[in-house]
């Protein structure tokens, strides 16, 4: 039922003309990181072209250089660590990338967990 009302959600935030869209999921990454290379290697060229990816476009942060405009709920301290931000502010995070298997299913279960984040105003 959670994963239908994300659905959901999701197709309604990409459907809507005018409708904000101000939530982003921030890949904090630092030079030389194993892990960040592999999910570049097996994700990057394919999460915009899905609908988590269309629903939560990725915005990239060096871990020494951490955006001003967004709030983090603490440092991140590991990387990859990937923040679901919502007008500035962080909703949710994913530390860490093992496998496309975790990423998806916790980039699926992070985004369900906060619907919130996609309802919708239009604008006038």
């Amino acid at each position: 039922m959670r994963q239908l009302l994300a659905t959901i959600l999701i197709l309604l935030a990409l459907a809507l003309p005018g409708a904000a869209r101000a939530v982003d999921l921030v890949m904090v990454e630092r030079a030389g990181c194993h892990w960040c290379e592999r999910w570049n290697t097996e994700i990057a060229h394919i999460y915009p072209k899905t609908r988590e990816g269309k629903l939560a476009p990725l915005r990239r942060a060096d871990i020494h250089d951490l955006p001003e405009d967004v709030t983090f709920k603490s440092p991140p301290v590991f990387t990859p660590t990937f923040v679901l931000v919502k007008d500035g502010v962080e909703l949710g995070r994913i530390e860490g990338y093992a496998s496309e298997d975790f990423f998806w299913f916790h980039v699926e279960q992070l985004l369900a967990a906060h619907p919130e984040a996609f309802a919708t105003e239009v604008n006038p």
